[in-house]
């Protein structure tokens, strides 16, 4: 038997764009059309369908939701803020406090309003502005009810998808530019943290726990040879661990959030810095079961990146960890494992205060579409029905108890 602290924050986490549905005023809408990809469309209505959506958590014992805000319905038009948008927010988050649900608010989670990336994006320097504005107004809005923020969303992912790979909007390929983004990203946070504190103090509330959530893989050597272990350390540096790093210099990070999925079997054809950053292990050397789209099952690989963690001294929450599959039993072993993994790191010393699911519904799954289903709930996309799935009561247990049954 497992036992977890008493005050553990168990649950479960969504973002706007892949959930809430319509969402037309987000660059990703059009991009969806333009691109050629499937669209979003209604996604999973949870917009609407929200108090439906939190009754579930609630009957699944999560006493904490991460969810994020989307800035096109908050700012449309740039500089004209939607008053019903807010209030929309502000009900969502009242109704995670009516279950006792902690509500985890992330700021930016991919999507960006259509007039802000028809400017230049994350690639002009006004961006920083930009979203500080928008911080300014959705913290005024909700603080009094919020006390966990996530500025942004996994910034290695976005600026290194868009930037790097082209695969997600705009489509870029540009070492330069995606340069300037994770510049402007870094900024953005290390800006956005001292004015969230500032609303707090002018509003007479207690301080609140800012950070980002980082996505963070397990490099692994599949060859433990010095070309193989030099490539392991320069990921961890610069992929995993480099923001981390900035913010602890500025001092603007709270807590760390950690999404982990998946390990990175790093083998290096050569020396040249190109391989050394990109290359991976292609002749099946020491296979795991995989999700459904490919990535590696690799739960000790959570115990590895927590412990890396450690030298931060700072409380970790996993605010994403999960797996699609259409097979349950490999859900709840995947869930299981990974929890096991994170218990460990505990048992070590690593001050890890909260684990959130993803996610709480299956959803939009960004340029993959609808077909991974990663959800604790399933979702019928053409009748909208949910379905617990029994990973889910499994995981229920869990919460409740905070012990997991060896």
């Amino acid at each position: 038997m497992i036992q977890f602290p008493p005050n553990f924050l168990w649950g479960a986490a969504t973002s706007a764009y892949q959930v809430e549905g319509h969402n037309v005023n987000a660059d990703w809408w059009s991009w969806e059309k333009q691109a050629g990809k499937e669209n979003s469309g209604a996604a999973c209505r949870h917009y609407e369908l929200y108090q439906q959506d939190f009754d579930l958590a609630q009957n699944l014992n999560h006493h904490a939701h991460r969810l994020s805000i989307e800035w096109s319905r908050i700012e449309p038009k740039e500089g004209e803020f939607s008053q019903p948008e807010l209030k929309h927010y502000i009900d969502v988050i009242g109704a995670l406090r009516a279950r006792h649900i902690e509500p985890m608010v992330t700021l930016h989670h991919f999507t960006n309003p259509l007039w802000f990336s028809a400017s230049g994006g994350w690639e002009d320097r006004r961006c920083v502005g930009r979203f500080l504005r928008y911080c300014d107004v959705v913290v005024r809005a909700l603080a009094k009810h919020v006390r966990y923020w996530m500025t942004i969303n996994e910034p290695t992912v976005y600026f290194s998808h868009a930037y790097i790979y082209g695969v997600w909007p705009p489509q870029a390929k540009s070492y330069l530019k995606a340069k300037a983004v994770h510049d402007h990203l870094a900024l953005a946070h290390i800006k956005a943290y001292p004015l969230i504190n500032k609303i707090y103090k002018e509003s007479n509330l207690p301080k609140p726990f800012i950070s980002i959530s980082q996505h963070i893989q397990a490099m692994v050597p599949c060859a433990p040879h010095l070309r193989n272990r030099l490539a392991v350390s320069l990921r961890d540096k610069w992929f995993n661990f480099e923001l981390l790093d900035q913010f602890m210099r500025h001092k603007t990070m709270d807590f760390i959030g950690v999404n982990y999925y998946s390990r990175q079997l790093v083998d290096v054809g050569s020396w040249w810095i190109g391989h050394l950053l990109m290359d991976v292990c292609s002749k099946n050397h020491d296979p795991v079961k995989k999700n459904s789209l490919g990535w590696d099952i690799y739960p000790q690989g959570l115990y590895q990146v927590l412990l890396k963690l450690k030298k931060y001294n700072l409380p970790v929450i996993i605010t994403e960890n999960g797996i699609c599959t259409p097979d349950d039993n490999l859900r709840w072993e995947y869930l299981y494992n990974h929890l096991k993994n994170v218990h460990l790191a505990m048992q070590e010393g690593v001050h890890v205060t909260g684990y959130l699911y993803w996610s709480l519904l299956d959803n939009f799954e960004w340029d993959k579409g609808f077909g991974p289903r990663f959800g604790l709930v399933d979702i019928d996309y053409r009748t909208y029905k949910r379905t617990v799935r029994e990973s889910a009561r499994k995981f229920a247990q869990v919460c409740k108890t905070g012990i997991l049954e060896a």
